[in-house]
Parts: structure tokens; sequence; C-alpha cells
């Protein structure tokens, strides 16, 4: 087994690493903030810093407050790690939640993706970059969409016929929220508290969207 180390000290990656190890590393690592990214035989760790973790969850919040305020059923599974053996490989996203298939998975203690639907929507944020191609470990999972914010712009990608992702200019899980709203809201975050944000949110979608206090 050999190592790579990239310039930041958060990352590093280990090659040659068999699926035995991965699950054995999930197994002892608990809740410690790590994710890890597997994709046949090359593992990733990374330890993200306050304004990767900041991010994520305040998008999370958004969406929380939007499907909140328009009745959208909703479940939020964070950054809960899914992989297949089958496919040998296997990350946690930094937010990612159903809502199309919310119902299927609604009951289901432990969400298994060799017979589970995945997420229907995960959100990466990219302030830092990664070695190894988590795009394509959620393609070949099947997440049909895919938000990727790099602390500034929000991309939002579908996944294609072919297996590829696809640059779009709405989202089909949420094609009321335009992705510049998004963007903006989270751009008051260093002149504004979460709170005030968060309630500045919740005013836009209901005179935007036309939703009642």
């Amino acid at each position: 087994m050999t190592t790579t180390l990239l310039p930041c000290e958060q990352h590093f990656v280990l090659q040659d690493v068999d699926w035995e190890f991965y699950e054995s590393l999930l197994s002892r690592l608990g809740d410690r903030p790590l994710f890890l990214t597997y994709d046949r035989g090359r593992l990733e760790l990374m330890s993200p810093s306050e304004e990767h973790e900041s991010f994520g969850r305040l998008v999370g919040r958004l969406i929380e407050t939007l499907t909140l305020e328009l009745d959208i059923p909703l479940y939020s599974v964070g950054s809960t790690t899914f992989r297949r053996e089958d496919l040998d490989r296997g990350l946690e996203p930094d937010e990612c939640c159903y809502i199309q298939n919310e119902l299927k998975v609604r009951a289901v203690e432990e969400i298994d993706l060799t017979r589970d639907p995945p997420p229907d929507l995960v959100v990466e944020i990219e302030i830092s970059r990664r070695l190894l191609d988590r795009e394509g470990i959620y393609a070949a999972l099947g997440v049909p969409e895919l938000w990727r914010f790099d602390g500034e712009r929000l991309r939002v990608y579908q996944l294609g016929p072919a297996g590829v992702y696809q640059l779009a200019e709405r989202s089909v899980c949420l094609p009321m929220l335009p992705p510049a709203e998004v963007e903006r809201f989270v751009g008051l975050r260093k002149t504004t508290d979460e709170t005030t944000l968060v309630r500045s949110f919740r005013s836009w979608v209901r005179q935007t969207l036309g939703t009642k206090p």
C-alpha cells in the first residue's frame, strides 16, 4: 500500500486498498469528522475545514426551509456513507436528501443501495481540490442530481442516459429554486448571522413563491 500526499494537509490518498480495509476503517472511525472516498482500490481521507462544513450545512438549511415552506416531503440524510461492494465504490456526500423517493426510504432503518434508491439530490462543496473522481462515483451509484458549490457559484448537474452528468439551468428536484438565489443567500454568511439569513430566505420563498406566513 502506498500513500499520495496532497499540498493541503487535510487530504491524503492511499493506493491499493481492498474493500475489507475500507469497511474496517469506516467501522473504526465511527462519527469522527472524516470523509472517506473509495474508488476501486484508491482511498482518499479528508478532514473538512470549518468553512467547508459551514457551506454544506447552510445549503442544507436552505433546502430544508424551502421544503418546509412548500410542504414538500423531505428525508435528509446529511453525510451518510453510501457504498456498493459490487461497484467497489463508496463515499460520504457533504449533504444529501430524498425528495421524489422520500416515501420509499422513509421507514428504512439502514439504506442499502443494492435494494434502495440513491439520494435524489447530493450537494458537493468544492472549496478545495479532491484527487478522486467523486462525480464518477455518484454517477455509478445512480444519483440523479448533483449540486456543486465552490464557495461562489452553484452549478446543477443532471445524470444523463449515458451515465454522465450534464450541466443544467435548474434543479429537477427543486425547480422553483434558481441556483442564483442559493448563491445570493449563501453569500450573505459573512455579513449576516445564520438565523437572520435563513429568515430572509424564508421571506423570499413566501413572497416569491406565494406561500403564507
